[in-house]
């Protein structure tokens, strides 16, 4: 049977990659909530539109769309038909996305638009809320997390493979104040589900985090 996987954590968990992997060896459908969000943020920068102001955001969603396309490098990200892949990944996107992400009327009709992704099963999504908000009746839920100095590190690195200059302790504090703000935040609050396994992936390799996901999913479809 093709079940729901559900993997959520803090920025730089390795949830995505790990998500990546786990998909593509299960033959499932690779759902990045996040980027969606990164999507919406990138547009109302472009547009400058008050981030803090919920009602322009929603408005915004609302004229606005999104979609996540599989090709042979990966999950491509589209806005308003433009391949904006990489541009979603930039420091300004990055910094500003949990404000963007904190508004409860934007959360539900994005969160509808994700589950109907999801309703045929088969899939592998990952964000902040896809256990407790998203996907509460997934077979496999997963907290995925790591050290904040280790989360720094891999985006100094994942950073300077692209090309962007960035500092490692700037990134400890952007982290650790993303953090605060995705888990204190009203709506739909960074969580570990009560029924989710909790995996520290501090002294993981990519390709071990994956493994242990996997098992658990042969488990729940066994």
């Amino acid at each position: 049977m093709n079940i729901q996987i559900a993997i959520d954590g803090p920025a730089g968990a390795g949830k995505s990659t790990i998500a990546k992997i786990v998909a593509e060896k299960l033959g499932y459908t690779y759902i990045d909530t996040g980027a969606m969000y990164r999507a919406l943020t990138l547009k109302a920068l472009n547009e400058h539109i008050n981030l803090e102001d919920a009602k322009s955001i929603t408005d915004l969603l609302t004229n606005t769309k999104i979609q996540l396309k599989p090709s042979s490098n990966g999950q491509l990200v589209f806005l308003d038909e433009k391949d904006v892949s990489e541009e979603i990944r930039s420091n300004e996107v990055t910094k500003n996305v949990s404000k963007v992400a904190s508004h409860a009327t934007m959360r539900e009709i994005m969160v509808d638009h994700q589950r109907e992704m999801a309703k045929q099963g088969g899939v592998v999504m990952d964000g902040r809320d896809i256990a407790t908000a998203v996907l509460p009746e997934a077979e496999l839920k997963v907290f995925m997390s790591a050290t904040v100095e280790e989360r720094a590190r891999r985006r100094y690195e994942d950073n300077k493979h692209r090309g962007i200059e960035s500092s490692l302790e700037q990134l400890k504090s952007e982290i650790a104040k993303r953090d605060k703000l995705d888990s204190e935040r009203e709506a739909s609050p960074l969580i570990q589900a009560p029924d989710a396994i909790f995996l520290d992936t501090t002294e993981l390799s990519i390709s071990e985090a994956a493994q242990t996901i996997l098992e658990l999913a042969n488990e729940r479809m066994g």
